[in-house]
Parts: C-alpha cells; sequence; structure tokens
C-alpha cells in the first residue's frame, strides 16, 4: 500500500500529538502506512510516555510562558521542542525486533544527511552514560542510544523513539536544527549539543527529507494528501490526550 504524505503542519504539541494518536488508530482501522514533517508553533517541551518525573523548576517556566507541556505517545526523555523539526511515521514494519525496526526505519535520515557531507551514526558508544550523568537525565539529547543518530564527534543530531501496538509502529524523532541555547541552559541546565549548520534552508530540507524517504522508507512515491474537516473534526477530540495537569510526578497519558 503506499505511503500517505501529509504536508508539513506548524501547531500546539497538542493538536500534534492528537494527529499522531489519530494517525496511529487509522493504520490499525486498515490505513495506509503515513509519514510526515512538522513544526512546534511555541517552544514545548515533550514528555516520553513513562517518563514520570518532571524537573522542579519547569512548572516555572511554564507559568512565565517560555515553554508548555504535552506528553507524547512515543516513549524516550524530555525533548525541546523549539528550533527543530519533527518526523512521525506510523507503518506495519516486517519484524517486531526493536533496534532492527530504528535501523530500517531511519535509514532514509541517513542517507538525507549523508549526501549534505553530514554522515550519520548510530549513538551507544562507550561514555554515552558519563555524558548524560553529567548533562542530566531528563533530556533525551543528553545521550545518544542505539536508537538515535550522531555526527562523529559525537553530537546527537537526531532522538527518536517508538510505540508499538501489536505489529504496529508509530515513531517520533526530532532533529535539531538551531536549538535555542539560553532556553535550553534553562530547561536541562546545560547547552545543547553542538551542531554544525546544514546546507539547506526549511523548504529544501523538507524537500531533500521526502525525496530520501521516498528511496529508503517508502518504496516508491509518497502520496501528498492533506488532512480533510472531517479528519480534523476526528482529530479533535484526541487533543485532551495530549494535554496534561502539571504536577510533581507526571503519570503516563490513556491510549489515544
Amino acid at each position: 500500500m503506499p505511503w500517505r504524505w501529509i504536508p508539513p503542519i506548524t501547531a500546539p504539541g497538542a493538536t500534534q500529538m492528537a494527529i499522531d494518536r489519530w494517525l496511529l488508530d487509522q493504520l490499525e482501522a486498515g490505513g495506509p502506512p503515513c509519514l510526515r514533517l512538522y513544526r512546534w508553533s511555541t517552544p514545548t517541551l515533550s514528555l516520553g510516555r513513562h517518563q514520570q518525573r518532571l524537573e522542579p523548576h519547569w512548572p516555572a517556566l511554564v507559568e512565565q510562558g517560555r515553554i508548555t507541556l504535552v506528553r507524547r505517545p512515543s516513549g524516550g526523555r524530555a525533548v525541546l521542542h523549539a528550533a527543530d523539526l519533527t518526523y512521525a511515521l506510523v507503518c506495519r514494519p516486517a519484524g517486531t525486533q526493536r533496534q532492527r525496526a530504528y535501523r530500517d526505519s531511519c535509514q532514509w535520515l541517513q542517507h538525507a544527511f549523508a549526501e549534505a557531507g553530514q554522515p550519520l551514526q548510530w549513538g551507544g558508544g562507550p561514555g554515552a552514560g558519563h555524558f548524560a550523568e553529567a548533562h542530566g537525565r531528563s533530556s533525551c539529547f543528553a545521550t545518544a542510544t542505539g536508537a538515535d543518530l550522531i555526527h562523529a564527534n559525537g553530537a546527537k543530531r537526531i532522538g527518536s523513539a517508538q510505540l508499538w501496538r501489536g505489529g504496529l509502529l508509530l515513531q517520533h524523532g526530532s532533529l535539531l536544527l538551531d536549538p535555542p541555547v539560553a532556553l535550553w541552559r534553562d530547561v536541562f541546565g546545560a547547552p545543547p549539543p553542538s551542531l554544525d549548520p546544514l546546507p539547506w534552508g526549511d523548504d529544501a530540507l523538507e524537500v531533500q527529507l521526502r525525496r530520501s524517504a521516498e528511496r529508503w522508507l517508502c518504496g516508491g512515491p509518497l502520496v501528498e494528501q492533506p488532512l480533510s474537516p472531517a479528519e480534523w473534526r476526528q482529530i479533535e477530540a484526541y487533543s485532551p490526550l495530549a494535554s496534561m495537569a502539571l504536577a510533581t510526578d507526571a503519570s503516563p497519558m490513556p491510549r489515544g
């Protein structure tokens, strides 16, 4: 079945997570696999599905209007979405071995960055744990696991996380572009990874990623299909699931 491509959307975090939950339900109901890229309309801290602890200063940053909070349906640690590009894909992988699924579903990203002269390799090597201890374990980008893509100098460019529902996969990933240093320090108490600029502007980056996905992920052209008014009405019902009350401990969200 051809993959669906939803053109990039800029929206609040609750809306973005509602779309992704809805897409997984559509796949379960017999819909097509789907890939989309998107941006966040305000700086947003997304928490992984099972991430329980909120850093004590995060509620103050929310009250100051500097960030909003949302919970992802996928796993992993907190990701600051500010000057980044997020991808989401839903599909039926050939197998359910998670590391193999990461490898298969990230080839398109590796090929795209290799063409830009910035090759990416898998994280999870020696020393990752020490880096995490130094930079705080609440941040996804504080360490690089075998699910993440890093540059040769160890700087993490892309962090990915999964949600499995039987043999169905929802995978999220954040591509760091130009992370805001001051806000990153205020959120995580440490600077973001030091990354070289990419040779593309926003539009060219999206074109490059789509072209790479068609060759290395989707096995053919993506079928462009924006969300219809009827689909938006269905998605609206999912938005409350992506919202979260602020508390010292954040509990997992119910399944959408």
